[in-house]
């Protein structure tokens, strides 16, 4: 994929992007600092994010980047680093919420929440939260966050209790727990798109298809299952990441609010999400509910 010439600017955009270490925010990170953006990115391993640093500045020497070190399944280490990153930048013109993660067992985070909701969904809500200030004050501003077509197979939502429902499930009764998590991030977007209009402010969600970088890392043949499948051109990492700097930076979506995209016969499509993404006043509880758990 080649760099954006759409994104350079005299003026470099600042981009925050999470779960930029690895996998596909890693390409996107690389392609956006190709592209002339200045770089925020979050970080739970100081090693993996100097690896990072290292690989991007190797590719584009101008890269202007930061990194803000935070474990992303504690809340109060979101709060924090939202707060440092505004303290930082008076502007932010794009929020990636890219970081996820598939469990194949039942974990609880520090703050008693499954782990799946409070990394894929709880800390891209806190976090945007704490930047939306910053975002607010940019013309433009766009917020996208990495959802999945996986939603469609979330088994049967119940709100509130599937945020805090922390029993334990087997690797294969994983798979709905985490359309559940990608589930939540699509009804968070569109709600977050209905609260920003008149505002400038955009947010928009995208499914990145299936992609052998950073697949079920908590699997131990995971790294030869990747091997095999890159092999054989199944699952092509480049396009997942492609999406995301499309929505983070193209003029294309410029003004593009309250939608889901996926890459379709070559072309960028918006879809429509799974029942009850689309469901306003379900969206507006888990609002609710959510702002209720993270207070703080």
């Amino acid at each position: 994929m080649q760099a954006d010439p759409s994104i350079r600017s005299t003026i470099r955009p600042t981009i925050v992007i999470t779960g930029a270490t690895s996998g596909l925010g890693r390409i996107a990170a690389r392609h956006l600092a190709a592209g002339g953006a200045r770089l925020v990115l979050t970080a739970r391993s100081a090693e993996r994010a100097q690896e990072t640093l290292a690989e991007i500045q190797a590719a584009v020497p101008q890269a202007e980047l930061e990194v803000v070190i935070a474990d992303l399944t504690r809340l109060d280490e979101v709060r924090r680093a939202g707060r440092q990153i505004v303290e930082q930048h008076e502007r932010i013109d794009v929020l990636v919420n890219n970081a996820g993660v598939h469990a194949f067992a039942q974990r609880i985070t520090a703050d008693g929440y499954p782990v799946m909701v409070g990394v894929n969904y709880l800390a891209p809500w806190l976090l945007t939260s704490e930047l939306l200030p910053a975002l607010l004050r940019t013309p433009g501003a766009r917020v996208v966050n990495v959802a999945s077509e996986a939603s469609r197979r979330h088994g049967t939502l119940a709100l509130p209790a599937d945020l805090t429902d922390t029993r334990s499930f087997t690797a294969r009764g994983s798979s709905p727990l985490y359309g559940k998590s990608k589930l939540l991030d699509i009804m968070f977007t569109l709600e977050l798109a209905r609260r920003l209009e008149g505002t400038g402010v955009t947010a928009n969600c995208l499914d990145p298809g299936f992609n052998v970088t950073g697949l079920g890392r908590e699997l131990g043949f995971a790294a030869r299952l990747e091997r095999v499948l890159t092999a054989l051109h199944v699952g092509d990492p480049e396009r997942g990441a492609g999406l995301i700097v499309r929505l983070a930076a193209d003029p294309q979506f410029a003004g593009v609010s309250g939608a889901y995209f996926s890459r379709r016969r070559g072309r960028d499509a918006r879809i429509t999400p799974v029942d009850p993404a689309g469901d306003p006043a379900l969206a507006a509880l888990l609002w609710a509910e959510t702002e209720r758990l993270v207070a703080g």
